[in-house]
């Protein structure tokens, strides 16, 4: 998330939450795609991570990211961690371990979104390349151990890394070795809502077998196609996961809330400072909690929004869904991976297909599904098929819907072709990190420093 949110309007019922969440809902006409995708930055001349501070530095980076684009800088304690455009609503931004983070604004076509990363991309060379800083498209670091990564100065950052080992045994390398891409898309009404959550959820592993892309931990293989899907399932239980309850009849905006208000807080934010308050449930903020800790500090809808940014789901709720189950990875998958999910949802003869797909899981398959996908990829089983039957079905459905959608562009190509990396990869019945593991266990003779110069941007 680029930066945290201030709306001072005081929380007087649970229904203003509801409300809240109520208001993504537009009219399929104005349906915009939001993409955002992770990159880990590294010295060229030597393969280290990049720091915060000195010479060639991040810090250095995003003032020459902020001399291109002139995009109003957000700043944490004095110290600029990131920038928003004022006009489309972009936002770069940095999250923890550095990872260089693009928040694209809400565009109307994947063309849009081509235009926008090719342009980031192009741009982020420009500034990047006299720090002697390249970019590498994975879903985890290859080969920084945890204690080599540096930590970027955000105080949330801090409230976060001091309660993730209380939580989970993986939370730490969730926020400093792992990338990925995701999308954000919209919903016609409550039902629409529910269904595209629903289908979401359960086509989830799906998608984390079909960009799986993070094979090696600390220069070697760790015995995963996507290590970064392994770590999720031990981060934090409380706010990670598959949301079962998005299954259950009448589920809609105040199901979400109320599963909302009991996931442990973070922090509050007045002003320019954090407040840790980890440990607190939103409810019990809600309930006078805070009071003594807090003076004078009452539960504003900026609080829950910031709150709805530290919940973690494969499928995230806010004003919009957010798709959150793909490997970080090279720049066609970065346009690919909105131009799946959009096929899939913003097409209802595919989400109708999509819904009967999984109609017949249950719970258990489900969590199932999850577990074993990080590990086995598409071998794994759902259903009495094999994730690799279903990746195949799910990814013509897509291209079918998006030729439906017919977005075309200047050359009168629709959207479809965006999903020719994935087609590949389904057609192969091989990940991204199989091949990968492929390269390592041949030509590159186990030098894991060769993911570097073949996967930089």
């Amino acid at each position: 998330m680029a930066r945290d949110t201030s709306n001072a309007t005081v929380i007087e019922s649970r229904d203003q939450l509801v409300d809240r969440l109520a208001g993504g809902v537009k009219p399929a006409r104005d349906f915009r795609i939001g993409t955002e995708h992770e990159k880990f930055g590294f010295h060229t001349a030597d393969l280290s991570p990049v720091d915060y501070d000195g010479p060639h530095g991040i810090r250095r980076l995003l003032e020459a990211m902020n001399g291109l684009l002139g995009w109003e800088p957000i700043l944490d304690r004095g110290l600029v961690i990131g920038m928003v455009d004022p006009v489309r609503g972009g936002a770069i931004s940095l999250e923890p371990g550095g990872q260089f983070e693009l928040s694209g604004a809400p565009l109307e076509t994947i063309h849009e979104t081509c235009s926008e990363t090719n342009a980031h991309l192009a741009q982020l060379r420009e500034a990047a390349e006299p720090l002697g800083i390249s970019f590498l498209g994975l879903g985890m670091s290859p080969k920084w151990r945890r204690a080599e990564t540096p930590r970027m100065p955000k105080s949330r950052y801090d409230i976060m890394t001091a309660y993730m080992p209380k939580v989970g045994g993986l939370g730490l390398d969730m926020m400093y070795r792992t990338a990925t891409i995701q999308v954000n898309l919209d919903f016609a009404d409550e039902a629409d809502m529910g269904v595209k959550m629903r289908v979401g959820v359960a086509l989830q592993p799906i998608v984390t077998a079909i960009f799986a892309n993070s094979p090696f931990t600390d220069g070697r293989p760790n015995g995963y196609l996507s290590y970064r899907a392994e770590i999720w399932r031990d981060t934090d239980p409380d706010r990670t996961g598959m949301l079962p309850f998005v299954f259950e009849d009448g589920f809609g905006f105040e199901r979400y809330v109320d599963w909302a208000l009991d996931v442990p807080m973070y922090f509050v934010k007045r002003d320019d400072i954090y407040h840790d308050v980890t440990g607190t449930s939103f409810r019990q903020f809600l309930n006078g909690a805070l009071k003594d800790r807090l003076p004078g500090v009452v539960p504003e809808i900026g609080d829950f929004d910031n709150h709805l940014s530290t919940l973690f789901p494969e499928v995230r709720l806010k004003r919009y869904i957010e798709m959150r189950g793909a490997d970080g990875g090279p720049w066609r998958r970065i346009t690919a991976l909105p131009a799946l999910w959009v096929g899939l949802l913003y097409d209802d003869v595919a989400l109708d297909a999509c819904g009967q797909i999984v109609r017949g899981w249950t719970a258990a398959d489900r969590e199932k599904l999850r577990a074993d996908v990080p590990r086995l990829g598409f071998a794994a089983e759902i259903g009495g098929r094999s994730v690799l039957d279903i990746a195949r079905q799910i990814v013509a459905l897509s291209a079918e819907g998006l030729r439906r959608r017919d977005r075309q562009n200047s050359n009168g190509e629709d959207e479809s072709h965006f999903l020719a990396p994935v087609e590949e990869t389904v057609a192969s019945g091989a990940s991204p990190a199989e091949l990968m593991l492929k390269r390592y266990n041949g030509d590159w003779a186990g030098d894991i420093d060769r993911v570097f110069a073949e996967y930089a941007f």
